[in-house]
């Protein structure tokens, strides 16, 4: 507290109990006092957490702006993290139980009282990571939000990671998949499988070979007289996920849920085509910007970009499939503009971190959408519904266009198939049943093989 011949003719002395102004003048001072101030704290009004493997994502939402400081320290790797004007509630308590023991990055976290109106958090770390902390305003269904992303120091090598995880082949000679999935024999009611009656014929022993790994094998060695068949790369995009649910329907289904059941679906059967593999933009529960989705997909220098969503109108009567592709002079009708300008939101309710979104990125996505690559894209898409219309009405009989966001890969034929509409109680049943998954799925693939039956893909000579 400075002393009386200190003070200036200012105000200086502000509390969160009394603001007071004091004056000097003519030697004399002169104190003013005021009402008291507000200091109500602000309310947590609840908490999440979204483990993925890219990054894990720590909301806190809030009823007003918070703010946070945060530092990194060392052996072991903890993330400390201060927030202001803030006392500690049993909603905030409860992220200690939020953690999951197959998260990433976070072991646990520690809550308390770290001095009046502030509160620490303590995230003891699996390994080093770089995180990021901002805020985000109301948006949709949520209030204020203070977002912690820890993501890892080393950006994974998505290729690696594609092969990794994939259960795809490259042998030529294995045979395509049929038009529907089919399971593995039932086994008889005891559980175990059934014993021949007669014994098979000795086979003669053979020297084992070593089984070579994916990476190993990225593409079939042709034999004599037969055609080479490139490894064709597909990206599938299941839409919003984890701070996005996407579209709801009136018994609860989330879009984001049903979307990436379908995704996975899809990627198994692509995958069981002899010349296929799948890069999935999200393969959990987590939120993927829409810049960062169309990165994802170049990377892997993918040959096809496929988004799956799942339609919503203010009218529980629309209903049907649809196929969108990219349009470079406006939506060819008044509900496509609609639907783009709805999933265009993606980032404000999912939750950007606008510092460190790459603006330039996003410009150059923009500018480079060309002609050929929408070309391309119509007929991909023309494929893809022709065989969704066999199992589900069309809720236009054509390829619509719009300004999607997440289709502007300059190089990539990128289509959005809006599944059925989750808004319709009907075709929520549908998108929730594990028969029209398959189906839809099937029908993907399908359109996908015919696209490429008329497209063969080029020799790869872009730069990732």
């Amino acid at each position: 507290m400075p002393s009386p011949s200190q003070i200036r003719p200012e105000p200086l002395i502000s509390s969160p109990i009394t603001r007071r102004t004091v004056l000097k003048a003519g030697g004399t001072l002169l104190l003013s006092v005021f009402a008291p101030m507000s200091a109500m704290a602000a309310q947590i009004l609840a908490v999440r957490v979204w483990p993925a493997e890219d990054y894990t994502r720590v909301t806190l939402e809030n009823d007003s702006i918070l703010k946070a400081t945060h530092f990194i320290v060392k052996d072991p790797e903890r993330l400390v993290v201060d927030i202001e004007g803030l006392e500690l509630n049993p909603t905030l308590k409860g992220l200690v139980a939020k953690i999951q023991s197959n998260d990433p990055y976070i072991k646990q976290v520690r809550v308390g009282q770290n001095r009046p109106n502030v509160v620490r958090l303590v995230f003891d770390l699996k390994e080093e990571v770089t995180p990021q902390l901002f805020t985000l305003p109301p948006a949709g269904s949520y209030n204020h939000r203070l977002i912690f992303d820890l993501y890892p120091v080393h950006e994974p090598d998505l290729i690696a990671q594609m092969i990794e995880k994939g259960d795809w082949s490259s042998d030529p000679a294995k045979p395509p998949m049929a038009g529907t999935h089919t399971p593995p024999p039932a086994l008889p009611e005891s559980g175990k499988p059934p014993v021949a009656a007669v014994a098979p014929p000795v086979a003669p022993i053979v020297p084992p070979v070593p089984e070579l790994r994916p990476e190993q094998r990225p593409e079939a060695r042709p034999l004599p007289g037969q055609k080479v068949v490139r490894m064709i790369t597909i990206a599938l995009d299941p839409g919003h996920g984890g701070e996005d649910p996407g579209a709801m329907g009136s018994r609860g289904s989330r879009e984001k849920d049903v979307v990436l059941a379908i995704a996975k679906r899809l990627k198994t059967k692509l995958e069981l085509q002899p010349n296929m593999r799948v890069m999935l933009t999200r393969d959990a529960d987590f939120f993927v910007p829409l810049g960062m989705r169309v990165e994802k997909a170049r990377k892997v220098q993918a040959d096809l970009f496929v988004s799956i969503h799942a339609d919503a109108f203010i009218q529980p009567t629309a209903r049907g499939s649809s196929v969108f592709v990219l349009s470079e002079k406006g939506a060819t009708s008044t509900a496509a503009r609609w639907l783009a300008n709805k999933e265009n939101q993606a980032d404000l309710i999912g939750g950007v971190n606008v510092k460190n979104h790459d603006k330039q990125l996003a410009s150059v996505l923009l500018d480079l959408s060309t002609t050929a690559q929408i070309n391309d894209s119509m007929k991909l898409g023309k494929a893809v519904l022709r065989e969704i219309g066999g199992i589900n009405r069309l809720h236009k009989g054509s390829v619509e266009q719009a300004g999607f966001a997440v289709l502007k890969a300059p190089d990539i034929p990128s289509i959005l198939i809006e599944t059925a509409f989750i808004s319709n109680p009907e075709e929520e049943a549908k998108l929730t049943d594990n028969g029209y998954q398959d189906q839809m799925a099937d029908a993907i693939v399908t359109g996908i093989k015919n696209y490429f039956a008329k497209n063969p893909p080029l020799a790869k000579s872009r730069l990732t």
